[in-house]
């Protein structure tokens, strides 16, 4: 939990340090308030679903708010380059026509950013897996909507990803200083 909760933080910082608004999608319910002081953001609720459902209401609910392009990044990867958020919503402005997805190391993806909803277009991922990348292009390309990739990067899911961050944070002090106190006070 204390990991979960440095990796937030961090991710809150490198936000600021790409200087872009941010709104935080918190679950559960009860955690809009604690998150939101954790981050300095304002805070939603996440709606319930997997998490293709979870990110589509982000994007509707972020939509409705007046927010667009809307980039939605995840919080494992706390040692990411702030440029590499500002690329991807400078893709978002540049292509308001596709889906703008950050891949990451392991199949996955560290971001994903539209300009307008795509229903479904997160439906049926085998969430998790290696192959989540290119499940959701190939969501994409049914649906005729362009996908232009940003900026890859990698993410901490597994033991093998921490031990590389730990890594980096070695080799960088400047990087993800509330992962680092954290990680420092472990085993």
């Amino acid at each position: 939990a204390a990991l979960a909760e440095a990796f937030i933080a961090d991710t809150a910082a490198l936000l600021r340090r790409a200087g872009v608004d941010a709104v935080v999608i918190a679950t559960p319910p009860e955690a809009v308030d604690l998150l939101s002081a954790l981050t300095g953001f304002p805070a939603i609720a996440q709606r319930e679903g997997d998490l293709g459902a979870r990110m589509s209401s982000a994007f509707a609910d972020l939509f409705a708010r007046g927010h667009g392009p809307v980039l939605l990044v995840g919080t494992d990867s706390p040692t990411q380059p702030p440029g590499h958020v500002a690329e991807a919503i400078a893709l978002c402005v540049a292509h308001p026509e596709a889906l703008v997805l950050g891949p990451a190391e392991d199949g996955g993806y560290w971001c994903v950013g539209l300009s307008r909803p795509v229903p479904g277009v997160f439906d049926g991922i085998a969430w998790g897996t290696g192959s989540v990348l290119a499940e959701t292009r190939a969501r994409a390309a049914r649906r005729g909507v362009p996908v232009v990739l940003g900026p890859r990067w990698h993410d901490v899911d597994e033991p093998g990803d921490l031990a590389r961050l730990r890594r980096e944070l070695a080799d960088d002090p400047a990087l993800a200083p509330h992962t680092r106190a954290v990680l420092g006070r472990a085993p």
